[in-house]
C-alpha cells in the first residue's frame, strides 16, 4: 500500500509568511491549441518540500548536489502533537534512530535546538514535519550543516504512528536549488 504524504500544490495552498504565492495559469488549452499545459510560479519551498543545506549554510550543498540516498529509507513517525512549546528530548522514544528518516506529527510545534543536535548525533538520514517549519533558524542550521535534509509541510503523518514503513520523497533536480517541492509517500 502507498500512502500519499503530499499536500496538493494549488493557488490556495498556504505558504510560509513572506514566501512567493503559488500561481498556476493555463498556457494552452485543448480547444484552442490542441494540447493542455499550465505555467507554474512558486518558491522552491512551496507545499510539501525538502530543504537542502544551501538554504541556511553558506557553501552548503544545493538540492542537485545531494545524494539520492538521502531521500528514501526506513522511517518512523513520532507523535508530538499533544505537547506545548518546542518538541523536546523527553518526547523521543528510546530506540535506535540511526540511518532512519524521523518524521514528526508536530501539532505545529518546532524542534528544540537540543533535539536537533541529538538527531545529528544519532545519525538520522533525514527529518520531517507536518508543520510549515521544522523549527527556528538554529534548528535548520544544526541539521543542514550535517547534510540532513529537512522535509516540511507533510500530511497524513498521524496515519503512520506506530507503523513500519519506507519513506520516499524525491526533489526536482534544480541547479543551485536551496530546496524543492517533493511528492512524498509512505510504502507500507
Amino acid at each position: 500500500m502507498i500512502l500519499d504524504l503530499t499536500k496538493t500544490l494549488s493557488e490556495g495552498l498556504e505558504t510560509y509568511p513572506g514566501d512567493p504565492k503559488v500561481e498556476i495559469r493555463e498556457w494552452a488549452s485543448l480547444e484552442k491549441d490542441g494540447y493542455y499545459m499550465n505555467i507554474l510560479s512558486f518558491g522552491e519551498h512551496s507545499g510539501t518540500h525538502v530543504d537542502a543545506p544551501a538554504h541556511f549554510i553558506k557553501g552548503g550543498k544545493t538540492i542537485d548536489e545531494l545524494s539520492l540516498e538521502k531521500f528514501f529509507g526506513k522511517a518512523i513517525v513520532i507523535d508530538a502533537s499533544s505537547g506545548k512549546g518546542e518538541i523536546a528530548m523527553g518526547e523521543i522514544p528510546e530506540i535506535n534512530l540511526g540511518n532512519r528518516i524521523v518524521l514528526f506529527c508536530s501539532g505545529g510545534r518546532g524542534l528544540s535546538v537540543e533535539l536537533a543536535g541529538f538527531l545529528v548525533n544519532a545519525g538520522v538520514k533525514a527529518v520531517g514535519t507536518d508543520g510549515m517549519s521544522i523549527g527556528n533558524e538554529n534548528v535548520h542550521r544544526i541539521l543542514l550543516s550535517a547534510e540532513i535534509p529537512i522535509f516540511e509541510n507533510l500530511t497524513n503523518l498521524e496515519k503512520l504512528i506506530g507503523r513500519d514503513f519506507t519513506f520516499m520523497a524525491f526533489p526536482l533536480k534544480i541547479k543551485k536549488g536551496s530546496g524543492s517541492p517533493v511528492r512524498a509517500v509512505a510504502l507500507l
